[in-house]
């Protein structure tokens, strides 16, 4: 299809539920689509609730050269540098606040740090009490090579200034009553939202049967995909209009409703499924890559 004849220029992908399978891998079906879009014209961008180190093997696998928006759009990094090409960042006090409420709750608060310009990635505030990680995070650390400093306190943040997203992790009706916590504290100064976390077999053997461990994010009000992909599209000169997201969790849902076709994954959540424009297979059935042909044929 000539440029001039496509409806869209930019494809937005999710990488968890979405160009990753059930494995954590990326099907060469899903990776030869891509390619064959960037082939035909097509930007393509990353779209993840990951940081940059933690996407990094994606990031290099998919030979992705347009800008990625990663830690849940709250950073557009430059994926060869790892540069910091825009962010959302979070309020001081803000933080301070929320990660005395995440330890009134008995969970460590997970502060994420923008990596191009702070020696760490995450600062994790444990209290007086020395609040043990759930093994989720401390498998998800171990696994992403993350940089964590461990403080009491967050006074010991050296650099609050480069917060981006915080957060915690735990069982789903725990993080449910946070985040109703913070969402009374800081109303619509903020943008949260949790949702399963990614689990190693032997980790979620620790949890009791048919629990459901959550990661909650918040954000600046502005921090989401959305916002981040706006950004990305208008230094290319596109309108959202022109662009594609496909997705499955509830941190997608903005990105989706804000494009021209929001193309749901066959794994996704209702919320998602019921706001997209298209249905494409479940993401071990290389479900993005059956998307990306019917976009190259014009046939949606």
């Amino acid at each position: 299809m000539s440029a001039s004849a496509r409806k869209y220029d930019l494809i937005a992908l999710d990488l968890d539920g979405t160009v990753l399978n059930s494995r954590s891998v990326i099907s060469e079906e899903n990776r030869g689509a891509i390619a064959r879009a960037r082939a035909a014209g097509y930007h393509v961008t990353l779209c993840t609730g990951r940081g940059l180190r933690e996407c990094r093997r994606y990031v290099d696998e998919l030979l992705q050269q347009d800008p990625v928006v990663v830690a849940g759009g709250s950073i557009i990094a430059e994926p060869s540098s790892g540069a910091t090409l825009h962010r959302f960042g979070l309020e001081e006090e803000l933080v301070r606040q929320a990660a005395a409420a995440l330890l009134r709750h008995g969970f460590p608060a997970l502060v994420l740090k923008d990596p191009a310009v702070s020696p760490i990635d995450y600062l994790v505030v444990i209290g007086k009490e020395r609040l043990a990680l759930d093994p989720v995070t401390e498998w998800w650390f171990r696994e992403m090579g993350v940089r964590a400093k461990f403080v009491e306190s967050i006074d010991d943040d050296e650099h609050p200034e480069h917060t981006v997203r915080f957060g915690a992790c735990g069982m789903a009706r725990d993080m449910a009553v946070i985040a109703s916590d913070l969402q009374n504290t800081f109303a619509e100064s903020v943008h949260m939202h949790h949702f399963p976390a990614v689990v190693a077999p032997d980790a979620a053997k620790k949890t009791d049967e048919g629990e459901i461990l959550h990661v909650l994010e918040v954000f600046s009000k502005d921090g989401n995909k959305a916002s981040a992909l706006s950004w990305v599209a208008g230094k290319q000169g596109i309108a959202l209009e022109r662009c594609v997201a496909m997705g499955d969790q509830i941190n997608d849902v903005q990105m989706l409703s804000s494009v021209g076709l929001g193309i749901a994954m066959g794994n996704a959540v209702p919320q998602v499924k019921s706001l997209a424009s298209r249905h494409t297979l479940h993401h071990d059935e290389h479900g993005v890559a059956h998307a990306i042909e019917m976009v190259l044929s014009g046939q949606w």
